[in-house]
């Protein structure tokens, strides 16, 4: 009998082995050829943002879970962003993640799965922009009446842009700037945005003019063929514009988030092109109207002035009766004016008179011989008082010239005493200052003498005569 530990044996060496690597990019390689690219329809998970830009999220449905992944590039391409408990269609390539076991999706395109999940968004974003504000009626801007130049935001070969042009031609001719841009897909917002600030950010005088008005328009289509008007870059570019701005996407009952924040919403582009200029036909109509009726109103008005300047001339007094009491007044005041002349001299003559009365000559002498006694008498009193101060002021003046001469060092020399002055004319006031050899000036009471300083003599006792009533005592000491 056979053994039977060797029958289970052989079949486990028959089998290949595997290192785990290998196994792992085996069933990789095995996955991606046979499902090379897939469309997977689920609801959206967990969805994480790290910081490297890639979104990382889960497709599930009742029963299984599905890994995705969606790198940087992609993710800012997308035109609807993932939101948890959204149901999408995912696309792109199925692979496996060798370093956990798990197969998962690498995500090209994103899209919601139907009408409803891009309502919901929709719904969302209006919800966030209204409470922002961006759809009040207060910061809505005028549309000028009369734009020199118009720019138009959308695709250049589409049958919009012909439409809008032709209605520019036929109502009033400007200059119309076209910003060419895709209107569906993708990069539809991302576009549209850039030339609403690219629109925006023209300076005035510069080569390309700017616009006074703005007109973003696109024929109609699906809900997912305006999504890139839903955008939320594209709703806060209208909103932040300076220039006006006109929504003209898709036919009348077609609404967007462009139409809620722009200044002006037409039904359709070529509405918004009669919307941004009027009819030049229909101006120079109007025009002549007003002329019209300029013209009826200066004449009427010129009719009502003359029948009121009738009527106030009418109510005005004659000229002679304005003029017939002032006339009056003036001759009563001819009549009294002889009598006044006469009655005002009479009376400046009795004043006359009266002055000449007191004017007479003998009282001009006493006056006079008055005046020059007074005269006498106040020159008499000047006299003696000029005098009697410069007697006092001579008085003074001789007893400070005797103060001094008592005072002064020429009555000291007087005495017999001398001033010994060096050769710089310093005061010389002690022996030890005079050096052997110094030049030295005496000053006596009447005159000077030149002197050389020399040797000291001893003292001696001096033999003096003496006169009658002396004493003897001792020597009286030199001078020098």
């Amino acid at each position: 009998m056979d053994n039977p530990e060797n029958t289970d044996s052989e079949p486990q060496g028959n089998v290949a082995e595997f290192t785990v690597s290998e196994l792992s990019f085996a069933i990789k390689r095995a996955i991606e050829d046979g499902f090379s690219y897939v469309r997977v329809r689920g609801e959206l998970g967990r969805i994480s943002r790290p910081a490297s830009g890639h979104v990382y999220l889960d497709l599930k449905d009742d029963k299984s879970v599905l890994s995705g992944i969606i790198w940087r590039g992609q993710a800012a391409k997308l035109k609807v962003q993932p939101e948890q408990g959204m149901e999408v269609i995912a696309s792109g390539k199925l692979t496996t993640y060798p370093g956990q076991s798990r197969y998962q999706i690498i995500i090209d395109s994103l899209e919601p799965a139907g009408a409803g999940a891009l309502l919901a968004q929709l719904e969302k974003l209006k919800k966030k922009l209204s409470v922002e504000g961006l759809f009040d009626e207060e910061s809505k801007k005028p549309i000028p009446f009369l734009p020199r130049v118009v720019g138009i935001v959308t695709s250049p070969s589409g049958a919009v842009i012909r439409d809008m042009l032709h209605g520019f031609a036929e109502r009033f001719p400007v200059h119309v700037i076209v910003w060419p841009v895709r209107v569906q897909g993708e990069t539809c917002g991302t576009e549209v945005a850039a030339a609403i600030r690219g629109f925006n950010a023209l300076g005035e005088g510069g080569n390309l003019p700017r616009p006074d008005v703005l007109i973003v328009g696109r024929g109609g289509g699906s809900l997912e063929d305006l999504w890139g008007f839903n955008e939320e870059q594209v709703a806060r570019a209208v909103s932040e514009s300076s220039i006006p701005l006109i929504s003209a996407v898709g036919h009348e009952t077609d609404w967007t988030v462009i139409d809620l924040v722009a200044d002006a919403r037409a039904p359709t582009p070529t509405k918004a092109a009669e919307w941004a200029v009027p009819v030049h036909s229909d101006l120079l109509e109007r025009l002549g109207e007003n002329r019209h009726r300029l013209g009826i109103a200066q004449r009427r008005a010129l009719e009502q002035h003359r029948v009121m300047l009738k009527a106030a001339s009418r109510g005005l007094p004659k000229l002679s009766d304005l003029l017939a009491l002032p006339r009056q007044r003036f001759d009563a005041a001819s009549d009294r004016l002889p009598r006044a002349l006469l009655a005002g001299t009479r009376v400046q003559a009795t004043r006359l008179t009266r002055a000449s009365a007191r004017l007479r000559p003998g009282m001009l002498k006493q006056r006079t011989a008055q005046a020059r006694e007074a005269l006498t008498r106040n020159g008499q009193r000047g006299v003696r008082g000029l005098q009697l101060m410069v007697e006092t002021r001579r008085r003074l003046l001789n007893g400070n010239t005797h103060l001094l001469t008592s005072l002064g060092h020429r009555s000291v020399l007087a005495r017999g005493f001398a001033l010994v002055r060096d050769g710089k004319g310093h005061m010389v006031r002690t022996v030890r200052s005079v050096s052997l050899g110094d030049t030295l000036e005496m000053e006596f009471s009447d005159g000077r003498v030149a002197a050389t300083a020399g040797k000291s003599a001893p003292k001696k006792a001096a033999s003096m005569p003496r006169g009658p009533g002396s004493k003897e005592g001792g020597p009286q000491g030199s001078l020098f």
